[in-house]
């Protein structure tokens, strides 16, 4: 039980990519906060002693809620997984057909939200006397794919996130690593079957390891990002995609 008695807190962590992250925190004994949008309660039921927050993660009243509530009810923070995100729901076009207000949009949900979320959550992390930090970014950034220029600038600006963060909060003895999945066969992806059929058949092609890439293929890495294991790691980005892109 590599995290017996942390408190994890997981952004989008009602279903897809999230919910699986949230397993594998709380299969090594981590006590899961999920905050989501929506069934975060629902959820949140599923884990030993689990909370769920309905959480904005763009709003700063609701991260701020989120930290607050979460320090109150489980008495410390030690991980936080800055997984929530937009990505099925855009449709794939030529960058001058993106509105500005869904550039603003992807940008609040994919980019603000990680600094509200950290902003939040590192002061009680230092008070703990450190903690660990997960930010789930893309590959698509480091492959420059075309068509959905707004997420790949959001993704990318995450990994840049999580640099300079690691620099400022290093001394305090709180980690910010990063994991950036490809193609993966999500709830979110699984609800919108044209994503699938203008990307699923090229990025397997595109792998070494040719196969679907599923939400529990990204767990191991941020379960070693949040543990003992990696306490001399930090400022890294791990891309996980089965070997489509070697970082």
């Amino acid at each position: 039980m590599k995290l017996d008695g942390k408190v994890a807190i997981v952004t989008g962590g009602a279903q897809g990519i999230g919910r699986a992250i949230a397993e594998g925190l709380a299969a090594e004994g981590a006590r899961i906060v999920i905050a989501d949008l929506e069934r975060a309660e629902e959820a949140a039921a599923d884990f030993p002693d689990g909370v769920g927050l309905t959480v904005d993660v763009s709003s700063e009243q609701d991260t701020a809620r989120m930290a607050e509530e979460t320090a109150a009810r489980c008495g410390r923070i030690d991980l936080l997984v800055n997984n929530a995100g937009l990505y099925a729901s855009l449709a794939m076009r030529p960058f001058t057909e993106i509105p500005a207000e869904e550039w603003r949009r992807v940008m609040d949900v994919n980019v603000l939200s990680m600094f509200l979320a950290c902003r939040a959550v590192v002061p009680i992390m230092r008070q703990g006397g450190g903690g660990k930090i997960v930010n789930i970014s893309s590959g698509t950034p480091f492959r420059g794919v075309p068509f959905l220029l707004h997420y790949v600038t959001s993704k990318g600006a995450i990994v840049a996130l999580t640099r300079a963060l690691a620099k400022e909060v290093g001394r305090d003895n709180v980690l910010v690593n990063c994991v950036a999945p490809g193609f993966t066969m999500s709830a979110g992806v699984e609800a919108h079957p044209e994503v699938i059929e203008q990307l699923r058949d090229v990025s397997i092609a595109a792998r070494t390891i040719q196969r679907d890439q599923l939400p529990q293929d990204i767990v191991g890495a941020v379960v070693f990002l949040c543990g003992s294991e990696s306490d001399f790691v930090t400022g890294q980005t791990i891309v996980i995609d089965g070997g489509q892109y070697f970082h």
